[in-house]
């Protein structure tokens, strides 16, 4: 028995498909059409706050700050370190820890900027408390013969090196110190305390 091919049967298999075709596109082409036309979500009025990266350089006027070195010296300096090591010199010591920092200063500028323009100052922790750098003649033989802090900084110099010494708590984390100069970069700016500060980042050895 031969099978006879119903040909309105097969116009009909062909229209269906057809329309289930264009439905489908028409389904997909209304999904789309909603989407574009819903409102984008709204920003997080509290977004999660982003880890700060540290700062190893800081610009005041023309002078470049950059950090050079920072070593937690523990707490004794040896007079065997030091650069007068004599019978006379003795240890110096502290209950906490002795830190040496070293930051680096350069003109950018065109003309010199004198002497007594600039500094580092005060080294600050995380949780705000300040540590003053140790001053005179019983830390001056820990510290370089050649040590430039406030020196006059020549055009395009090389980085001039200014380290200090400061006593600082063991607890103390997230170590952080100030740059400092007078405004304009000038010197009488900066014995009057009109100023320009920034903070670097420290990493202890």
């Amino acid at each position: 028995m031969k099978f006879k091919f119903n040909k309105y049967s097969g116009q009909v298999s062909r229209t269906l498909l057809v329309l289930a075709i264009i439905i489908l596109v028409a389904v997909v082409i209304t999904y789309l059409i909603i989407k574009m036309a819903e409102k984008p979500p709204a920003p997080n009025p509290n977004p999660e706050p982003g880890v700060p990266q540290p700062v190893f350089s800081q610009t005041l006027g023309n002078i470049a700050f950059t950090f050079r070195n920072a070593v937690d010296m523990g707490n004794i300096l040896r007079a065997s370190e030091s650069q007068s090591a004599g019978s006379w010199q003795k240890d110096m010591t502290t209950k906490e820890r002795f830190i040496k920092v070293t930051i680096g200063a350069q003109n950018e500028g065109k003309e010199n900027i004198q002497e007594r323009s600039w500094d580092i100052g005060n080294i600050v922790d995380s949780e705000g408390r300040i540590y003053e750098p140790s001053e005179g003649y019983t830390i001056n033989p820990w510290l370089p013969v050649d040590n430039g802090c406030q020196d006059l900084l020549k055009p395009a110099f090389d980085p001039t090196l200014c380290t200090k010494i400061y006593e600082v708590s063991k607890k103390s984390t997230g170590l952080k110190v100030y740059v400092i100069t007078g405004q304009d970069n000038l010197p009488n700016n900066f014995s009057s305390d009109k100023v320009d500060t920034a903070l670097i980042d420290l990493i202890l050895k």
